[in-house]
C-alpha cells in the first residue's frame, strides 16, 4: 500500500509541476543543486539515474539559462553545476507548486490528519538523507 501510495504522490507532484514547465527528475536536480555546485558523478550517484541520463537533464537546463557548468579551480578535469539565478527563481516557482499540491491533497483531511501526513513527509526525507550518508561512508 505505501508503496502504489509514493507512485501516486510522485505522479501528483509531476501533474503539479507541469505549470512550472519542469519534470519530476529537472525539478529534483534543481533541489539538489540548490545546496551548491555538484559535479556530475555525485548528481548521478544523488538523482540515481545514470550519467548520460545526468547529461541530458543538465543539457536542457543549461539551455534554458538555469544551470551553468564552471569548471572546478582545483582539478581541471572536474565540472561542476550551479544554479543561475534564473535557476533559483525556477526552483522557487516549482517548490510553491509542489506546495499547492500537497496543501490540495491536506485539504481532503481533517487537521490532525494533515499534520500527520506532512510529518510523515519529513520522516522520509529524513530518511533519504540517513541513508545518502551511510552510503558515503
Amino acid at each position: 500500500m505505501a508503496a502504489r501510495a509514493a507512485a501516486r504522490l510522485a505522479r501528483f507532484v509531476t501533474v503539479g509541476l507541469a505549470e512550472t514547465d519542469l519534470s519530476l527528475p529537472q525539478y529534483r536536480l534543481l533541489a539538489f543543486l540548490d545546496d551548491g555546485g555538484t559535479a556530475h558523478a555525485d548528481l548521478a550517484q544523488r538523482l540515481t539515474v545514470s550519467g548520460p541520463s545526468v547529461t541530458a537533464l543538465v543539457d536542457g537546463l543549461v539551455s534554458r539559462g538555469y544551470v551553468e557548468r564552471r569548471k572546478d579551480p582545483e582539478d581541471g578535469r572536474r565540472i561542476d553545476f550551479l544554479l543561475t539565478r534564473d535557476g533559483h527563481d525556477a526552483l522557487e516557482a516549482a517548490d510553491n507548486a509542489v506546495v499547492a499540491c500537497l496543501a490540495e491533497l491536506a485539504s481532503h483531511l481533517d487537521e490532525e490528519e494533515a499534520a500527520e501526513a506532512v510529518r510523515g513527509l519529513e520522516l522520509a526525507d529524513e530518511a533519504i538523507r540517513r541513508h545518502r550518508e551511510a552510503d558515503n561512508r
